[in-house]
């Protein structure tokens, strides 16, 4: 338009000629189109940015701010405008569009512009305004979506991470984080973001949606930026606050749920089995151990995962659940990993305990009854029968002896359970119960084994229904008291000088019935008395004479001698 000196010299001119001929005109204002919702209407004082053509009566164009393809920008109601459309742009809102018809002595008089307006001319303006604010402005902040959970809002020196769309005041883009499938990430009140910025992001909460919008004095000012933003713009943000934390925090528990029988907690050192679920601070799935069907297993406290799990996991029950908020420089730092955890990413860790254990751990027994006469106890060696139930600590029942017909049997010492539920079924009574806890190195170990998880601590309820004393390792059958003289001749019960193997059988059981002997208890007897008679008939001819007949302790002799 018109320059602003000219426009104050032409208005003085205006004022000093007065009309003789009556009331003058005033402005003719057509608002012809409003929008739906407009907070805020132009008063005297405010700056306004705002587009327009300007025609003479007859249709030919003056002026038009479009062809420049800037916006007039200027303060109402201070005589930088010429008196007419300082009156027709009060009340207008962004976005609204009029048409104004100007009388000549509300606009340039009886001088007009040389080679532009005529003298007198009738001014026709159709306006849109593109921008409002005043000085007295301060940041606008609307909340449009809160979480219904907000532990922790953003405070200055806080690092955020959020999505943003940018518009002007008339809705037209100039930015978004979105289009760079990318998060905005700062510190705040550390001078790195415009001032209305560090002043809307103050007292979000993660999750939260924020327009926030910001006068241009608290934003790019009188120069704008680059060809993006017009000087004297207006800023509108609408803001998702995604994550954010402090360089100076640690790890935050939350929601812990922890089993009342809470009997030891987990120490550097020790293997832990846990679910989690892992899930940005917006709650973004990034992993999950259930996806997979099995826990993740690892030793904590020693560096085998990130330092914020490190210390999360410190002190945990088995059976507990809690929530680990992990901080960036705890977590994978400025870099992320791979495509699922961006950089300066919050990590929250929701962990299901399932069981842990420490290498140098034994077993643990727990002895729920036991009889009130107790003179014997099992041990190695001896033929023990028992029902049990094995389940995980989490209560998966595994196996039962319950589900069979007959008590699981066993010979202690003979390697043919795991370890730990061999050291737990020495030193009971019968009759007596136990629960016994065998860590995975005296169970199933790292491999697992069928429907036993790797390195999982099982647990063993188990009671004692029978025992009855073995034999040593190697032997089928063994003399109570001294082994009789001239064990041959009394062997040969028809004193004929040979042995077959039912006068064999009938001898062995007489020994037993007259308490001198004992099988090797848990194995089919005549199997043990076909087998002790092979080993004695040498020749194989079906007998034994004499000259075959050897205990054990003289054929162990005779193996020493013949290896010397």
């Amino acid at each position: 338009m018109i320059s602003n000196s000219l426009v104050v010299w032409l208005q003085f001119l205006i004022l000093c000629v007065s009309s003789e001929s009556g009331p003058l005109e005033d402005v003719v204002i057509d608002r012809y189109d409003i929008p739906k919702i407009c907070p805020r209407e132009v008063q005297m004082g405010d700056f306004v940015r705002y587009h327009y053509n300007g025609t003479l009566k007859d249709g030919q164009k003056f002026d038009a701010s479009y062809d420049r393809g800037i916006p007039v920008a200027g303060f109402v109601g201070i005589g930088r405008l010429i008196t007419g459309l300082d009156r027709g742009i009060l009340g207008m809102c962004v976005n609204e569009r009029r048409k104004l018809i100007v009388p000549p002595h509300l606009g340039y008089g009886s001088i007009g512009v040389p080679g532009m307006i005529p003298a007198d001319a009738t001014l026709y303006f159709d306006i849109i305004l593109v921008d409002l604010w005043n000085k007295k402005d301060e940041v606008q902040i609307t909340t449009l979506e809160k979480p219904s959970q907000c532990n922790r809002t953003v405070k200055d020196s806080d690092f955020v991470r959020y999505h943003y769309n940018g518009t002007l005041l008339d809705g037209t883009y100039f930015d978004s984080s979105y289009s760079r499938s990318s998060t905005y990430d700062t510190y705040v009140g550390s001078g790195w973001l415009i001032k209305g910025m560090d002043q809307g992001l103050l007292g979000m909460c993660a999750g939260e949606w924020r327009k926030i919008i910001v006068p241009p004095f608290l934003a790019y000012g009188e120069k704008g930026y680059g060809t993006i933003i017009p000087p004297h713009a207006s800023l509108v943000f609408h803001v998702l606050m995604i994550d954010f934390h402090n360089p100076k925090d640690g790890i935050t528990v939350q929601n812990q749920v922890i089993p009342k029988d809470c009997k030891r907690r987990a120490v550097t050192g020790d293997y832990v089995r846990y679910h989690y679920n892992g899930t940005l601070m917006d709650g973004a799935l990034f992993d999950s151990s259930y996806s997979r069907n099995t826990t993740y297993n690892t030793y904590i406290g020693m560096g085998y995962i990130i330092p914020g799990m490190d210390a999360g996991l410190q002190g945990v029950c088995i059976g507990e659940w809690r929530k680990i908020i992990i901080p960036p420089h705890l977590g994978y730092g400025e870099k992320g990993a791979g495509n699922s955890i961006p950089g300066s990413a919050v990590l929250i860790f929701n962990v299901h305990v399932i069981d842990f254990h420490n290498p140098k751990d034994s077993i643990d027994i727990e002895v729920t009854y036991k009889p009130e006469v107790c003179n014997v106890t099992s041990k190695k060696g001896d033929f023990i029968m028992y029902h049990y139930n094995c389940s995980l600590l989490d209560g998966t029942l595994l196996f039962s002896s319950h589900s069979y017909e007959n008590p699981q049997q066993i010979t202690l010492g003979m390697n043919k359970v795991i370890d730990g539920l061999d050291l737990g079924l020495t030193g009971m009574c019968k009759g007596e119960r136990r629960t016994v806890i065998v860590p995975p190195h005296l169970g199933h170990g790292e491999s697992g084994a069928r429907d036993v998880p790797a390195s999982a601590v099982m647990k063993f309820d188990i009671e004692l229904v029978h025992r009855e004393e073995g034999v040593p390792e190697g032997y089928l059958f063994i003399w109570l008291d001294d082994t009789p003289e001239n064990l041959f001749e009394v062997m040969d019960l028809d004193k004929n000088g040979e042995v077959p193997l039912e006068e064999f059988s009938t001898f062995l059981k007489a020994q037993v019935e007259e308490g001198k002997g004992r099988f090797l208890p848990g194995v089919d007897r005549e199997r043990s008395i076909s087998d002790m008679f092979i080993n004695q008939d040498r020749n194989k001819d079906q007998k034994i004479t004499a000259e075959e007949l050897k205990l054990k302790t003289e054929e162990e002799a005779d193996r020493v001698h013949e290896e010397l």
